[in-house]
């Protein structure tokens, strides 16, 4: 099962892409690989890819893979389902006759392994690999102890049971969605390019597929021509020991030289010198205006604590703090004979009472102030006068001698007329 099929060794195909090495791995080292489920992957190179095909054999297009690898001299590894190795166990055999690994897949491919009870997930796990056994005459040393979920529907208790039972878990690093109804161009577009873009990984197909049949051959010339190298994964034994790899070599993008790959180990518990922990801090010791502090306290029935043993801090007297001398009631005392003037800002027509009548009293001035609407009121027109309209503006009005008022442009018209003058000259 170690052999490895080198392209040069492919018989009448010199230009084959071959099978360029053989990977030895220990099932119970690493018990879950695939990086669309897991942290870890097979340890890989670049440019490396491991070929697997679920749900086998089916005669019909089962055969025409192995006719397309055989060609090629690729070896891959195929899970099995229980009932397909019941119905063809020819097409067991002819995947050990060939070469390749064989592991399994449940006895009836169910889709529901993530929310089964146990009991019913073992009895899937345990029939699919007695029936390919049984295509094996029994020989368990031509049966790999690999397993893939199917639809990759993990479940703890499921993951659990196959690791105590030595069994890998593989599920993959890039599909190529040929279980759908799509074209073969579409699975072949979809296999290169996801392969393209980690570089390496566990490529899932399918041998029940006729889509996978017409697209395997342009895959495989494909990786031919961009470099790629197909590895063949086997299972350790007594007499084949695994191959010797680094942990970081089992992660699609290993961490650098600088960086731990295992988790440091947990700090470990202390054993103390000394126990005698400190005192806790009492009420004594908070600020005596936290009134909400002491509120709680009174409330929760807080119990009084030993006092600490540090300083306590001490809170500056009142009486120390220094004051400003009260000042003398003489400062406030308004000599007697001065009165106090206010300061106001004039109205206009104060400052035209005070033009008019530079000289005079102030009682003089206001019976001017007083009789000035009056003047004014005589020159309008009747419903302006009575409050009914609106009276001209005042830069209309030129004082000349005091106690006479001029009215400008003042014309003969309508009643009607006068007051539409009015009203246009005044701003609203």
């Amino acid at each position: 099962m170690a052999q490895t099929a080198l392209a040069g060794d492919c018989p009448g195909n010199p230009n084959a892409l071959g099978t360029s090495r053989t990977l030895v791995v220990d099932p119970r080292e690493h018990p879950r690989i695939g990086t669309m489920q897991y942290p870890e992957t097979l340890p890989l190179a670049d440019h490396e890819v491991v070929l697997t095909f679920d749900d086998g054999p089916l005669p019909k297009y089962s055969n025409q893979i192995l006719a397309i690898l055989a060609s090629q001299c690729v070896k891959a590894t195929f899970f099995t389902i229980g009932g397909q190795a019941n119905a063809n166990p020819e097409g067991v055999r002819k995947l050990i006759a060939a070469g390749h690994t064989v592991g399994t897949h449940t006895q009836h491919h169910p889709l529901t392994m993530n929310k089964m009870p146990i009991e019913k997930a073992r009895q899937e796990i345990d029939d699919g690999i007695a029936s390919t056994l049984a295509a094996l005459n029994g020989d368990k040393s031509k049966l790999a102890p690999f397993f893939r979920i199917p639809g990759l529907l993990r479940a703890a208790g499921v993951e659990q049971y196959l690791a105590s039972q030595g069994i890998q878990v593989w599920s993959a690093d890039f599909p190529a969605d040929d279980w759908r109804h799509v074209s073969p161009q579409r699975v072949y577009d979809l296999a290169i390019q996801r392969i393209e873009a980690k570089g390496k990984g566990i490529l899932l197909l399918h041998d029940i597929q006729p889509r996978t049949v017409a697209a395997l051959p342009r895959i495989l010339a494909t990786l031919k021509e961009r470099g790629y190298r197909i590895v063949h994964v086997v299972p350790a034994t007594p007499e084949l020991p695994a191959t010797p790899t680094e942990p970081q070599q089992w992660y699609m993008n290993p961490p650098s030289e600088r960086v731990a790959v295992k988790r440091w180990p947990s700090v470990p518990n202390f054993i103390f010198a000394e126990t005698r922990a400190l005192p806790a801090p009492v009420f004594s010791n908070l600020d005596w205006r936290d009134a909400e502090a002491l509120d709680h306290a009174q409330h929760a029935h807080i119990g009084e604590s030993r006092r600490a043993l540090w300083p306590q801090p001490q809170l500056a007297q009142l009486n120390s703090a220094p004051t400003l001398a009260i000042p003398a009631a003489g400062v406030f005392r308004i000599p007697e004979g001065e009165r106090p003037t206010l300061l106001a800002a004039r109205s206009r027509a104060a400052r035209v009472a005070s033009a008019a009548t530079p000289a005079a009293p102030r009682s003089q001035a206001l019976s001017a102030r007083q009789a000035k609407p009056a003047k004014r009121t005589a020159h309008l027109p009747p419903a302006i006068a009575h409050g009914k309209g609106r009276a001209a503006p005042e830069h209309a009005v030129q004082t000349r001698k005091p106690g006479s008022v001029r009215i400008a442009s003042l014309k003969k018209r309508t009643p009607h007329a006068e007051a539409t003058a009015i009203a246009k000259r005044v701003p609203d």
